[in-house]
């Protein structure tokens, strides 16, 4: 099993930055893919930033070029720089783990709540 626990939510004006962080725990690998989905009050969850181990990362075009996802295998973390926040980034913001190179995600954390002001 893994564990996953995000920390660095918060509330911050719009155009402000916010860092998040996941810690994983428990039968982790670093060739799992990892990555930060949202989910905003009313909408789906969606896929906001996927890492892979060989360095390999996906950005969704409502964020490109104002996010950035890092990944510390060593001390198993990932994170999730957010920059020129925007209201509509409002959302709970999840940590998502894949033990393969596609499809589903198999472990999540529990969210951490971004909040962005006008």
């Amino acid at each position: 099993q893994v564990q996953l626990v995000e920390s660095g939510g918060g509330l911050v004006q719009a155009g402000g930055s916010l860092r998040l962080s996941c810690a994983a725990s428990g039968r982790t690998s670093s060739n799992y893919r990892m990555a930060w989905f949202r989910q905003a009050p009313g909408k789906e969850r969606e896929s906001v930033s996927i890492s892979w181990n060989s360095g390999l990362a996906w950005y969704a075009a409502s964020v490109k070029g104002r996010f950035t996802i890092s990944r510390d295998n060593a001390k198993r973390t990932v994170t999730l720089q957010m920059n020129s926040l925007k209201p509509e980034d409002t959302a709970v913001y999840y940590c998502a783990a894949g033990t393969s190179s596609a499809g589903k995600f198999d472990y999540w954390g529990q969210g951490t709540q971004v909040t962005v002001s006008s």
